[in-house]
């Protein structure tokens, strides 16, 4: 398992030696390793019918107790299988379709990370390693829709997806983190199996509340529905697999996941109710008021999004078995519609649906593929989007809460999304011939495969329900539901009241269709009216609100003054810390002096007249020279309090500053007074502020203890466990040995930088 989830990243650091040799071949080569995990992925269906479950254990980081596990189930199979299977044509068809592009190897990188990257996602147990996941989906995802990065818009888009997501992965990681607080473990399985009742915990508003935030950010939910359309600067087959099996469906996932165990709140059940509704109706409108082929596509998938959302919400057994049912049937249809989307641009040389027309004549495949897949997006039968549609109005019409309105904004939109599978399979194929920049013909056959078995397959679930139900689909709704639970699939049910709901959408989804031209100037009018105050021009007055904060502090705060830096980060520093010292514990002076002695206030008064003279001096050399007392003085201190090995690295680190310090003073120019006497005094009061309350806090310091010292446990061990007479030494190598290790790596990074200075300036002199 481990192997599988991390082999897209294996393959991804090969990937562009591969294209060198294979060539044109690439995409067929790629698709190689997604068709074997398919395959592996459907072997482990009969162990997870007979167990319910499998968690695959890896240890990751034991001492802090975190174990790379991967939760095997139903639905965690589901999505696996899609991923794969789906990926393994779009790998084809990225291949065909991007054939001779300068940076075909850069893509295949960044598809196959982005691919490794679902897939551990969906299949990890434990919290930490499915955020990793989770973010690693929305940097390879950026990648893939700036991959044109020529391109401004395209570039623009890729930020805009970017912000929304990582800014909702940031609310997702401390609900995550409330979620391990409120199960008592990082594992889901773990959570999932627990008894604890988490409605009830203190935590359970906010983690619902971060954990939501997180999901409808990567699945566009109304009000972040916005960059999911913008997505489509991407080339196609990126949106091709982004739609419909990956990234958008991240949030949808963990939304499953976790429903067994957030599911019993009302929070809970309606948010995803509200916001999954009014995102599907949105979508549906938006995708019938649209005129590019991708975008329709793209709204027609924050449709699809908002209706698992509501289904999730719901919460029914029905409900959820439509939600599996529409999930499958979704990621087919959508898959082959975007790929047959990429295939009329790539062979058209247009998007602009009204631009096309009667191309059934020379791309007969591409219409026939087109109208099986659109079937399904109406959902009419004999497709398995018919029986998902069927399900989904049976189960709102049985819907513990607002069963009326629900159903209403369900039906609302199989009407508008009647008139878009009309829009993507009959106004390209059917009509009038249109006039389109490229002379239309046939795809090539990489381009068409990947399209055609997904349909096919649709149709075949379609007609036998059974093949699919018995595989798998019974045990996603099982976990999704937290228990077992009993489905039946059927194509027809008799006449009933969604049957006779599904023939009225049809009917006015079509008359719609007929209007559609009549139509358009309005709904543009609309949309046009309505981005104004929309959601995404809030994002954009938010980013600008950002840019005019950020040059205020800059021209205010980072003006290039390093004295204004470090007077700044003192005063606030200390202020703040001595704000909470006096409010926290007061100031409470036990200083005993009585056994202090002469040559140790004769240590003290010379630290003092050096610091004095060091900051008062117009000598460069002679306030050099008192900073090397003031060191040699500390070091003093070190020896007289009984650590010698502390003074020996005082006196060497002090004499070799001072004679580097020497050195540079032949560098710089003349002394000057830079600043006026009122910045003078300003910094004076403040750098004896910060001292007085530096002293303060080390004297409260020596009263307070909250934990019992660890210096026993350092003698005790010393020997025994770091194998080492010298307690600092072990303490620096054995005890804290991550800390010595990251600062060797920080002088060491240090010491390169000097290095590529000195070479630096030796060639330019060379050169010179």
């Amino acid at each position: 398992m481990l192997l599988a989830v991390l082999s897209g990243f294996l393959l991804a650091l090969v990937a562009p030696a591969l294209h060198r040799v294979t060539g044109r071949y690439i995409g067929w080569t790629l698709a190689i390793l997604p068709a074997s995990l398919t395959a592996y992925f459907a072997s482990l269906i009969p162990a997870v019918q007979a167990s319910g479950s499998l968690v695959i254990e890896y240890a990751w980081m034991p001492g802090l107790g975190i174990n790379l596990n991967f939760l095997v189930d139903g639905l965690s199979l589901v999505f696996a299988l899609l991923i794969s299977g789906i990926g393994t044509f779009i790998l084809i068809y990225a291949g065909a379709y991007l054939a001779g592009h300068q940076y075909l190897a850069r893509f295949f990188v960044i598809m196959l990370s982005f691919m490794a990257s679902m897939l551990g996602l969906v299949l990890s147990d434990n919290l930490v390693s499915l955020f990793v996941f989770w973010e690693l989906t929305s940097i390879t995802s950026y990648m893939l829709i700036g991959f044109n990065h020529e391109d401004m818009e395209a570039r623009k888009c890729a930020l805009q997806g970017l912000f929304v997501t990582a800014g909702g992965g940031l609310v997702l990681m401390a609900g995550l983190i409330l979620l391990a607080i409120m199960g008592g473990s990082y594992s889901l399985a773990e959570i999932l199996s627990s008894d604890l009742a988490l409605q009830d915990h203190a935590f359970y508003t906010g983690a619902v509340i971060c954990i939501l935030a997180g999901c409808f950010t990567k699945s566009a939910q109304v009000p972040f529905h916005f960059w999911l359309p913008n997505a489509m600067a991407a080339p196609t087959p990126v949106s091709a697999f982004l739609h419909s099996a990956t990234m958008v469906k991240a949030g949808i996932y963990l939304m499953a996941r976790l429903n067994p165990s957030l599911g019993e709140g009302a929070l809970w059940s309606q948010a995803l109710m509200v916001f999954g509704a009014a995102t599907m109706f949105t979508g549906a409108y938006l995708a019938f008021s649209s005129t590019g082929i991708k975008k329709v596509l793209a709204y027609s998938t924050i449709m699809a999004l908002g209706t698992l959302t509501m289904l999730i919400g719901v919460g029914t057994e029905l409900a959820l078995t439509a939600f599996v049912c529409f999930l499958v049937a979704h990621s087919l249809y959508k898959g082959a519609l975007f790929m047959i989307a990429g295939a009329l641009d790539h062979e058209t040389g247009t998007k602009d649906i009204s631009r096309m027309g009667g191309l059934r004549k020379t791309m007969p495949v591409t219409a026939a593929i087109a109208c099986l897949a659109a079937l399904s997006l109406a959902g009419l039968p004999p497709v398995f989007g018919f029986i998902a549609k069927e399900l989904l109005l049976e189960s709102l019409l049985d819907a513990p809460f607002w069963s009326i309105g629900l159903t209403t904004a369900a039906v609302a939109a199989a009407v508008l999304i009647v008139g878009v599978a009309g829009l993507v399979a009959i106004k390209p194929f059917f009509g009038k011939v249109a006039n389109t920049p490229k002379a239309p013909h046939e795809a090539p056959f990489g381009m068409l495969i990947g399209p055609a078995v997904l349909s096919v397959i649709a149709l075949i679930f379609g007609l036998a329900p059974f093949l699919p139900e018995g595989a798998l689909l019974q045990s996603a709704v099982g976990s999704v539901f937290g228990t077992p639970v009993e489905t039946y699939l059927a194509l027809w049910h008799g006449v009933n009241v969604p049957l006779v709901l599904s023939i009225g959408s049809l009917v006015l989804g079509l008359s719609l269709l007929s209007g559609w031209h009549r139509l358009q100037p309005a709904l543009y009018a609309i949309n046009t009216y309505a981005a104004r105050f929309g959601p995404e021009a809030g994002y954009f007055h938010f980013m600008e609100g950002i840019t005019i904060v950020a040059a205020w502090q800059t021209r205010i705060l980072q003006n290039g003054v390093l004295g204004l830096y470090l007077l700044l980060l003192v005063a606030v520093t200390f202020g703040l810390t001595g704000y909470t010292l006096l409010t926290h514990h007061g100031i409470h002076l036990t200083l005993d002096l009585t056994d202090s002695h002469f040559y140790e206030w004769g240590i003290a008064l010379l630290l003092v007249a050096a610091a004095t003279f060091a900051s008062s001096t117009h000598s460069r050399l002679g306030s050099v020279a008192s900073m090397g007392v003031l060191g040699f003085g500390v070091a003093l201190t070190f020896i007289l309090f009984s650590a010698p090995d502390l003074g020996i690295t005082q006196l060497l680190v002090e004499t070799l500053t001072v004679i580097l310090l020497v050195l540079v003073l032949f560098r710089l120019p003349e002394f000057v007074n830079l600043s006026s006497p009122f910045e003078r005094f300003r910094d004076l009061a403040v750098a004896i502020f910060a001292g007085v309350v530096m002293t303060l806090l080390i004297l409260a310091a020596l009263d307070v203890q909250y934990f019992e010292s660890i210096s026993s446990y350092y003698i005790e061990n010393s020997g025994t466990l770091g194998h080492g007479r010298n307690i600092v030494n072990v303490i620096l190598v054995d005890f804290r040995a991550l800390d010595t290790l990251g600062e060797i790596f920080v002088l060491s990074l240090a010491a390169l930088g000097v290095l590529s200075m000195i070479k630096l300036r030796a060639e330019d002199q060379y050169k010179s």
